[in-house]
């Protein structure tokens, strides 16, 4: 036998076992090979979902998913799922929602999800943009409210026990820039005090007064006016709310620091994740008022904050965790954008 024939048998071989090896990568990865804590379980509940995102259950137990799309010409893709079905549930078979570009010239994608548990209206915020819509039940979508800064996506709203909307913006010079509109008089105090840093609104939908509301014409819960002292150091951009059960409001910032924020509109500190970029982040209030954060891509990781400040990790090596929720009975689901794959984790007290 020649050495070039040699040289190609040991590339013919080196070939196969390449693909043999992506093959078995694959594999892993479709499987899951999520680390979970101790008496915890995981169990595939969707596959073949494009890129799921967002997560919520809705009045009537299903589950609710916001995708991004196979192709990304739309804005979204809306998923209902009957968990009762014997899973896991195929997503190409199941019924969906498609959502298209609501300004054709903008073209905003979906990043953030609320769903109204009274009603079958679904709130959606544009990710990286200035709007919020609401899907009714005659699947219409309606502007709900405009003239925000800069809307991220993940838990940037969410809906507190009264079907009031809560949402999260950020004051600055640049993001202001990013605004529909300049900044009105009513905001005026914010340039006064020379206030940099987050805005936390809340708002009723439901009220008798016609949609879409002015973000930029509303008063935030915080800061209040008066509260921002000159020259004080800007607080770091607040990324995820979830609404706890006494009403408070739990508040992540980018940095991992998460707060709660009650009636008095004083921010105070719970506790500090570990480092790292914390970007698309999600929140979700445990049966024992434990808060749980979804890190995000970046981490993959989810925590757990006890009541008592407490941090323990429940789950690591996600494939791109995004959107996180929990059933009645306890049952937390999480998304894995990369796996195109919804989970559950069992076990949880």
């Amino acid at each position: 036998m020649s050495r070039l024939q040699s040289l190609r048998g040991a590339a013919g071989r080196f070939s196969l076992l390449a693909v043999i090896a992506v093959v078995a990568l694959l594999a892993v990865r479709e499987t899951g090979a999520v680390d979970v804590g101790t008496g915890l379980r995981i169990d595939l509940v969707v596959t073949g979902m494009p890129r799921p995102d967002q997560l919520a259950f809705d009045r009537r137990g299903r589950l609710v998913a916001l995708g991004r799309g196979a192709s990304g010409d739309t804005a979204g893709e809306l998923y209902r799922f009957d968990l009762r079905d014997p899973g896991p549930i195929e997503a190409g078979r199941a019924p969906r929602v498609v959502i298209p570009f609501a300004d054709p010239v903008r073209k905003p994608v979906f990043g953030s999800l609320a769903v109204d548990p009274s009603s079958a209206d679904v709130f959606l915020g544009e990710e990286n943009g200035n709007r919020i819509y609401r899907l009714g039940e005659d699947q219409r979508l309606q502007v709900a409210v405009v003239g925000l800064n800069h809307l991220l996506g993940g838990s940037a709203l969410a809906l507190d026990g009264q079907g009031r909307l809560v949402f999260l913006d950020y004051a600055s010079p640049e993001t202001q820039l990013r605004s529909e509109t300049p900044l009105p008089p009513s905001l005026d105090w914010l340039v006064a005090e020379g206030y940099r840093g987050p805005l936390v609104y809340r708002v009723d939908p439901r009220e008798d007064r016609p949609l879409p509301r002015r973000a930029d014409l509303l008063a935030p819960v915080f800061p209040r006016p008066g509260s921002a002292a000159a020259g004080q150091e800007p607080l770091w951009r607040l990324i995820g709310v979830v609404v706890a059960g006494d009403g408070d409001l739990v508040l992540l910032s980018s940095v991992g620091e998460v707060f709660r924020l009650g009636a008095d509109a004083r921010l105070r500190l719970v506790t500090r994740l570990p480092g790292g970029h914390y970007h698309r982040t999600n929140l979700a209030v445990g049966p024992d008022g434990s808060i749980f954060v979804c890190g995000g891509f970046q981490i993959r990781q989810i925590y757990r904050i006890a009541p008592s400040g407490g941090v323990a990790v429940v789950a690591r090596d996600l494939g791109d965790p995004a959107g996180i929720a929990f059933d009645g009975a306890g049952t937390l689901y999480v998304a894995e954008t990369a796996l195109h794959r919804i989970i559950r984790i069992t076990g949880l007290r």
